[in-house]
């Protein structure tokens, strides 16, 4: 409702699933929802507001797909003038890639190309308001979105750890490297054991698990207001 997107959540009430059985449904619960099913777009929708991470090191270096709209003189980490659009194709295995906007309205057209990035920004825009007004920052995200017939939906997750950059705002400091609420924790480590990004990865050290559940459990309780344990209760 915040969003004030379309979207493909019908509900998290898993009591009408009769293809479930009573265990499958407690378990599930609290962690599930059911959805419409729709036509992905193939293109994850990047929207940033700091340089940071992947697109810091390009334009560090020269820039690149991400960075071909800013201008010189920027920090890591630096607030960005407006956030940017930086599609990336999905890639069914190792890392998305990320494309020029003159690649991604070749592949998707201009009307539809302006849609996405009007509606990434947007939310992003929202969201990163709700969370500033709560002490974190919301540096980066990515939005998936489908076609339900001629309805364009926002789709899988949305504004989770996993899919976007939080900060603590207290501890962000332009020029520096800024902790983090992602899974950022998650790819040091694995970067760390020289995991080559492509599948099988490593299996988690259970010492990294439990930090990075910890991060996301702080992120969710700064962002919501409410405590993560009551969570299954609330759906």
């Amino acid at each position: 409702d915040l969003l004030d997107t379309p979207n493909h959540l019908l509900t998290t009430d898993l009591s009408g699933v009769e293809a479930l059985t009573d265990e499958q449904r407690s378990d599930l619960t609290g962690r599930s929802m059911v959805v419409r099913r729709a036509e992905v777009i193939p293109v994850e929708c990047v929207v940033r507001g700091y340089l940071y991470g992947s697109s810091w090191r390009e334009y560090r270096d020269g820039g690149g797909p991400t960075t071909e709209h800013l201008p010189d003189g920027l920090r890591m980490a630096d607030r960005l003038p407006e956030p940017i659009f930086t599609p990336a194709t999905k890639a069914t295995s190792g890392h998305d890639e990320n494309i020029t906007e003159a690649e991604t309205r070749s592949l998707l057209g201009d009307e539809l190309y302006e849609r996405l990035k009007r509606t990434s920004i947007d939310i992003y825009l929202t969201a990163a308001n709700f969370a500033a007004e709560r002490g974190v920052i919301l540096a980066d995200t990515k939005f998936e979105f489908g076609w339900a017939g001629d309805e364009l939906l926002l789709i899988d997750e949305v504004l989770t750890p996993d899919s976007s950059r939080y900060w603590p705002k207290d501890q962000w400091s332009p020029g520096s490297a800024v902790p983090s609420y992602d899974k950022q924790y998650v790819r040091d480590w694995l970067d760390s054991v020289g995991w080559d990004h492509m599948p099988p990865a490593p299996t988690l050290p259970a010492e990294i698990v439990t930090e990075t559940r910890a991060k996301y459990v702080e992120a969710y309780e700064r962002i919501t207001g409410k405590r993560f344990d009551d969570y299954p209760t609330q759906t």
